[in-house]
């Protein structure tokens, strides 16, 4: 597989990781809740009953299997890891810095851009502002004014422009180059099952290798 499917089986991996943890984390699961009422105590010629709470998922009776299931893909997870680690030092650029400083790149641009499309202008705010007066009989009160309000650029949009486009050539082109590398680096595993299989899927046949 290259290093753009390493990725993608890494996820997968990750997140059928998480769908285990939870089962074995929760109490509904790995716990069995027997419930008696004592009505002899309350009447005597009662009879007590017994009923057992309903588990929290179909994979109650096999807890243990899946505790055993979620250490067998962290291992995985772990050969996976150092197998892509491999294949990234094998590489001519630092591949995770370099994702790194391309996202901040394109943020950069992004201000830049926001920046290249501001404008002056003016307009006229109705009723935008107050004063203060005195009326006829000498008592301060306030008014109502329009406001005037005149927005101009205080930076040089020229150079500012020249900048926005050296952030979108740098970005574009390390973008190119590693989406190359994710294409045509190679990562030595052998992939257990396919990434498109179902969490019920991958623990069956992990089940039936075990027995």
């Amino acid at each position: 597989m290259n290093l753009k499917e390493a990725f993608r089986y890494q996820n997968k991996l990750q997140a059928l990781m998480e769908e285990a943890q939870d089962i074995v984390s929760r109490d509904s699961n790995i716990t069995k809740v027997k419930n008696t009422y004592l009505h002899k105590k309350v009447m005597s010629e009662a009879e007590n009953e017994t009923t057992v709470d309903l588990p929290g998922t179909e994979y109650a009776e096999q807890i243990t299997e899946i505790a055993g299931f979620l250490l067998y893909l962290l291992h995985q997870r772990e050969v996976l890891a150092k197998e892509i680690r491999a294949a990234k030092n094998q590489l001519p650029i630092d591949m995770d810095s370099e994702v790194s400083l391309n996202n901040k790149r394109q943020s950069i641009a992004h201000t830049f851009q926001h920046m290249a499309n501001l404008r002056s202008s003016e307009v006229l705010v109705p009723h935008g502002g107050t004063g203060y007066r005195f009326n006829a009989d000498g008592n301060q009160v306030s008014y109502k004014c329009d406001v005037a309000r005149v927005t101009t650029i205080n930076f040089d949009r020229c150079l500012v422009r020249k900048y926005l486009a050296q952030m979108n050539r740098k970005s574009d082109a390390v973008s190119a180059e590693l989406d190359r590398c994710l294409v045509n680096t190679e990562v030595d595993f052998a992939p257990p099952f396919d990434v498109n299989d179902s969490f019920a899927d991958v623990f069956g046949a992990y089940t039936e290798k075990q027995q």
